[in-house]
This record gives structure tokens, sequence and C-alpha cells, in this order.
């Protein structure tokens, strides 16, 4: 979803992190191991971020809401959702530009213009991590997540690969009647969404795309 605007993808070629072992720098053990390398590695993930823009799937979603309820479940840490103006976005995997507690994980603040450094501490007194779900961590909105899910008439599913558990799950938690659409150029390589609609297009192409359809066809049924 945020490729386009110029963040690099966790999977794929030329992927933000082929030249990082995950075990180095998004696992529990590497913080205990090298926390100073870990705080860089998300500090200059947190500088991209701060200067990317939304792109125009971006800006697409937002357009939903004057005739959907649109509910965002994102994979992705960075702000471009809300920053392009979508009003109910849940973040599974974690949020960038926020920190938290090493002690008390319910304290989290928002950084501002700030990074993160050794000897930043919260209230309490313990070192400031990255509010991010690293692999082998528990994923806390998951069932938040479900519940949105499980009362979908439309799932679209975007530029995901489906390789990232529990996420690539959330698909089977959709009513019988739930109308799934895809939009991945490279689609043809997902699992468990057989029956799904594929638009084998580029978010910034497909999102649109779908976007005007779907409001069309909202505009039909409310002349008829």
């Amino acid at each position: 979803m945020s490729a386009e605007s110029g963040l690099k993808t966790f999977r794929g070629n030329g992927g933000l992190w082929e030249g990082h072992r995950i075990e180095d720098v998004a696992t529990p053990e590497a913080w205990s191991k090298n926390p100073a390398r870990v705080l860089d590695f998300y500090n200059q993930r947190r500088i991209q971020v701060r200067t990317a823009q939304p792109n125009s799937a971006h800006k697409a979603l937002v357009k939903l809401e004057d005739f959907y309820s649109v509910h965002i479940i994102t994979q992705n840490v960075d702000d471009l959702h809300e920053r392009a103006g979508s009003k109910k976005v849940l973040h599974l995997h974690g949020e960038i530009l926020y920190a938290r507690s090493t002690t008390n994980p319910e304290h989290v603040q928002h950084l501002g213009s700030r990074n993160i450094s050794i000897g930043d501490t919260c209230p309490l007194g313990s070192q400031l991590r990255p509010h991010i779900v690293w692999f082998g961590e528990q994923v806390p909105f998951f069932d938040k997540a479900v519940s949105i899910v499980s009362e979908a008439d439309v799932f679209i599913c975007i530029g995901t690969s489906l390789q990232v558990f529990p996420a690539s799950s959330l698909v089977q938690f959709t009513p019988q009647h739930t109308q799934q659409i895809v939009i991945n150029p490279e689609c043809q390589e997902l699992k468990g969404m057989h029956g799904a609609e594929h638009l084998e297009m580029t978010a910034c192409d497909g999102v649109p795309f779908l976007v005007k359809r779907l409001l069309e066809e909202m505009v039909d049924q409310d002349d008829s």
C-alpha cells in the first residue's frame, strides 16, 4: 500500500529487509542483544515515513467513507492512511511514530519529530522501544481485527503477500456472503482467497479503479 509512496516493502525484490536479517532488527532477542542497532534501524525507517506522502490509493479509500463504513486494518506501521484522512485505522503491527515503555506496554507516547536513543525513558524510568510488534510477539489488536472483518460486506485485500501470520488468516473470518477482492500485481501467487475477484494491478492503479466502481454501484442503488 505504501510502496508507491517510496517506502520499502517487507517482502519482494529490493525490499527494505533484504539487507537486514529479521533476527538482528525485528525480534525481542535482537532488542536484548543490541538495542542500539535496533533503535538505529527504526530511527532510519521513521525518517523515511516522515518524508513520505499519501499516494492515490490512500486518498481513494477516504472517498469510500462518503457511502460506506470503512475500516482499514493494516500491517503497515506508517501513518499515511491517517494523513490521507481515513478515520478508522487499526495497526496490527504497531506504529513507527510512537514509542512505548519496556516495562509497561500500556504506556505509549507519540514521538513527534524525535527519534529514540539509548537513555530515553518512560515515566517509570525504563528504556523506550519502538511501538512495533516484533516477530515472536503477540499481535494485541488481532481479536479486534477479527471482530471487524466478521461483519464485513466487502473485504478488500491490497498489496499483501498473505505470508505473515496471523494477519494472513483474517480472510477466513469473513461471513459467507462477503465480497472478496484482491488488488495485487502478483495476486496469482496468493493463497487462501481462491473465490475472490483478483485485480492484477498496483495499489495506485487498482484502488482508485475499484473505489470508483464501488461508488458508482452505490449511486445506482440509490437511483433505483
